[in-house]
């Protein structure tokens, strides 16, 4: 393996903006555990209805956070690669951290991608780890309580996704047996009619077939729970305007990302075309990225994946630009406890919260990763008043359900 202790920085040779405690000549005493010291940081990767990469960071105080990045390869070498630039460092410092990692990583690609999922996951560790030094939940560091408890919305999944009687079915036995009053179902799905997938184009009766689904899900639960449907990113602007309009007699809760995440121009048109409600965010990163939706209003929804689009401050922010525009965030969630959990303690501070995602309701162990019980309830997450995020990992769970070839990380 890499000793990345040892790894050539050339950044480091030019760059005139580092960070670090020593080179901003951060020395003042703070006092007891305030002055805790970073002394390793670790990933283990649990193989999850998606492969959930789990982080730890260790301090000399005894104390040990724990978070998560965005799902998949590559983000377990690039927090190797980082963990020379937390050694040594006070884990309270979160912002001039998360900050510090996005200055040195710069040459490798810290504008999106892998390296701020990689970021995410160290940051949200953090807040898990300064909560419980200073004896404070973990919303309580960005910003304090709005609720008690955040709505938690169902994305619903059948073995026949193109069946519209199936996919009712399914939105009826999970509303009436669990309790959620929000779902969400994939409306990018076969339907038999299509002649070139290649090319994102709609023809006729392919909207007809996703009308199908819409109108037997949503008269299917009623007044029961608003319903959302999600595109993927599937579709050409002009499709997703037809689309988009064939939807507008129907309670359709949001209709998410209708097309490619890159050209916001497209999708502000898409938006301001319909009275649908569009949510898009999920694939865009940092405050920056969220910026170019948000400033011209070329959503109705953000949605943000918490663990990919920069952590728990970063979502903060987002929210905080998004709130100037009356603009609602309902987060994109495919997390383990761990990230649903940061997710929901930045959802119980910021004013203009509407749900958080819950991806794996059809997964009997997703909560036996914790030690605690019953985070979802009747379609409600309740934040936790314990330290930090609230949650004990339980490494037996873990260590059962590692990707294989994956090492457990240490106990705190």
């Amino acid at each position: 393996m890499v000793d990345h202790d040892k790894l050539r920085d050339p950044n480091a040779e030019y760059t005139m903006r580092d960070l670090s405690a020593e080179t901003m000549d951060i020395t003042n005493s703070r006092g007891g555990v305030r002055d805790a010291e970073i002394t390793d940081v670790q990933t283990t990767m649990v193989d999850g209805n998606y492969p959930w990469i789990l982080v730890r960071v260790y301090t000399d105080a005894g104390v040990v956070g724990t978070g998560e990045s965005y799902w998949g390869g590559g983000d377990t070498a690039i927090i190797e690669r980082m963990k020379p630039f937390l050694v040594g460092e006070n884990p309270l410092d979160i912002d001039r951290l998360y900050e510090h990692l996005v200055q040195k990583m710069s040459g490798e690609g810290s504008i999106s991608g892998k390296v701020i999922s990689a970021i995410s996951g160290i940051e949200i560790a953090l807040h898990d780890a300064a909560g419980k030094l200073l004896d404070v939940p973990a919303y309580q560091l960005v910003g304090g309580k709005y609720r008690d408890e955040v709505r938690v919305y169902c994305d619903l999944h059948t073995e026949n996704e193109a069946d519209p009687q199936a996919c009712a079915a399914e939105a009826e036995r999970v509303v009436e047996n669990f309790g959620y009053d929000a779902i969400k179902f994939d409306l990018d799905v076969p339907s038999g009619h299509e002649k070139d997938r290649a090319n994102r184009h709609l023809r006729n009766p392919e909207i007809d077939h996703k009308v199908d689904i819409v109108e037997a899900t949503t008269e299917a639960v009623g007044d029961k729970a608003d319903v959302a449907f999600d595109c993927h990113w599937s579709f050409t602007g002009g499709s997703a305007k037809r689309l988009a309009e064939a939807l507008e007699e129907y309670d359709v809760w949001w209709l998410e990302d209708p097309v490619p995440p890159e050209n916001h121009d497209v999708q502000e048109e898409v938006t301001k075309s319909t009275t649908t409600p569009i949510a898009v965010g999920e694939n865009v990163y940092r405050k920056h990225g969220q910026r170019t939706l948000l400033e011209p209003q070329a959503v109705d929804i953000v949605a943000p994946d918490l663990p990919r689009v920069g952590g728990m401050r970063e979502t903060r922010k987002i929210a905080d630009l998004a709130d100037m525009y009356y603009i609602p965030v309902a987060m994109h969630n495919v997390s383990s406890p761990i990230g649903t959990m940061a997710s929901a303690q930045v959802g119980a501070a910021i004013p203009n919260s509407l749900a958080l995602e819950y991806h794996s309701y059809e997964l009997g162990w997703w909560e036996d990763l914790v030690e605690e019980d019953d985070l979802i309830e009747e379609g409600r997450m309740e934040i936790p008043e314990e330290p930090g995020l609230g949650l004990t990992l339980d490494l037996d769970a873990v260590g059962e359900h590692m990707v294989e070839g994956e090492t457990l990380f240490d106990e705190a």
